[in-house]
């Protein structure tokens, strides 16, 4: 978005694997450090692990880069913010808070409580040392609210997050029969990473309990491909992943599930393409660009009735918010199957939805005009 307006534009993160990335950081001047920094210490320790990696990553670009910037960009983790402010010509800081990291782990133990208090300090402490705080939904705000207390005074502002449409329109998708087996007519897709937390179980539950509202015809000619984000030195991805695979065989689902891990963008638009609908499972998710990708891709979204998605998808016009239970969703994805004008009618919405609210060039002159007033 930047680099489109004529921006000079370098990332710096502390680990870059090209083979496992979006494609349009390809094109960018992507470095690294603070690599030799551990994501965890025998599993445990992954907060603490990420704000010392980001803080020597920030020490990094301050003293040995060699680099100069008129403004710098952080996301997620807070933890460089008063490093970056240090700088010898003070440059201004945008935080772009996609959701406090403190409510994303449990609090099961006196220890872990004990553990968590300084990092929840520090994030808070930290957040409120930016120049500039956007968020990437409206649900967010509220959260930021709520928990960063001494932030009160702090109104974020929200920068809906965008696609880049190109990528869409350019790429060439795979032949769908390489993908699934050819008998199939109606295609559910589930995307998301191999996290628990995004409740991936409730996709094939709610396959498990369409079986019974379909006859045998109908429901030999559904399938569902999960595809998620999948990291082998993500102890979780890999659990999961397997979670997933016993609990399809359970359910007795598994001829009618195809798990695709780490898949490529091509491989992304023809499951779009070729879907009848998606299945867009996580409960108060922050934003969720996928369900914009997919209403861009004129599909239908069946997601779960809180958090981001209340903002993106308009229920009964361009797909179905549910409450999170394989009954609700079973519901609305029989209506699909049963009515197959609604793909094309919600789809046609979806897609004027995306264009009309989540414009890459209206996410382009917001972020622009954060820098310039930065750098003013």
């Amino acid at each position: 978005a930047l680099r489109a307006r004529g921006c000079r534009v370098r990332l710096w993160t502390a680990h870059y694997d090209p083979e496992r990335c979006f494609a349009e950081t390809r094109g960018l001047s992507v470095r690294t450090a603070g690599a030799w920094v551990p994501r965890s210490v025998c599993g445990r320790g992954h907060a603490l692990c990420a704000a010392l990696r980001m803080a020597c990553l920030a020490l990094y670009v301050l003293l040995l880069s060699g680099d100069s910037c008129d403004a710098f960009i952080c996301d997620q983790v807070s933890a460089c913010i008063p490093i970056l402010r240090l700088a010898r010509t003070r440059k201004k800081v945008l935080f772009y808070c996609h959701f406090p990291d403190q409510l994303l782990t449990k609090r099961e133990s006196f220890l872990k409580r004990l553990y968590r208090w300084p990092l929840d300090w520090l994030e808070e402490y930290t957040t409120g040392m930016a120049d500039c705080i956007v968020v990437n939904s409206k649900f967010t705000a509220s959260v930021f609210k709520d928990t960063f207390k001494s932030l009160s005074h702090i109104n974020p502002d929200v920068l809906y997050p965008s696609l880049n449409i190109s990528s869409f329109e350019t790429i060439v998708p795979v032949d769908i029969a390489d993908l699934i087996p050819k008998t199939k007519k109606f295609l559910f897709l589930s995307i998301n990473r191999y996290e628990r937390k995004k409740n991936l179980a409730l996709a094939l539950k709610a396959l498990h309990e369409l079986q019974g509202r379909l006859d045998s015809y109908r429901w030999n000619e559904v399938h569902l491909v999960m595809a998620g984000g999948y990291d082998k030195r993500v102890l979780e991805n890999v659990e999961h992943y397997e979670e997933l695979r016993r609990l399809a065989v359970k359910l007795g689902v598994n001829d009618h599930v195809t798990f695709l891990r780490s898949f490529s963008d091509e491989q992304k638009i023809c499951l779009f393409s070729n879907s009848l609908c998606v299945l867009y499972t996580p409960s108060n998710e922050h934003f969720g660009i996928v369900p914009l990708e997919a209403m861009y891709m004129r599909c239908p979204v069946i997601a779960v009735n809180s958090g981001g998605p209340l903002e993106s998808i308009l229920h009964n016009v361009t797909g179905f918010l549910c409450d999170p239970q394989p009954t609700q969703f079973a519901e609305a994805m029989e209506k699909i199957v049963r009515d197959p004008l609604l793909k094309d009618t919600m789809g046609a919405a979806g897609r004027v939805r995306v264009m009309e609210k989540f414009s890459s060039k209206a996410f382009s002159e917001q972020l622009y005009q954060y820098i310039r007033r930065l750098t003013e």
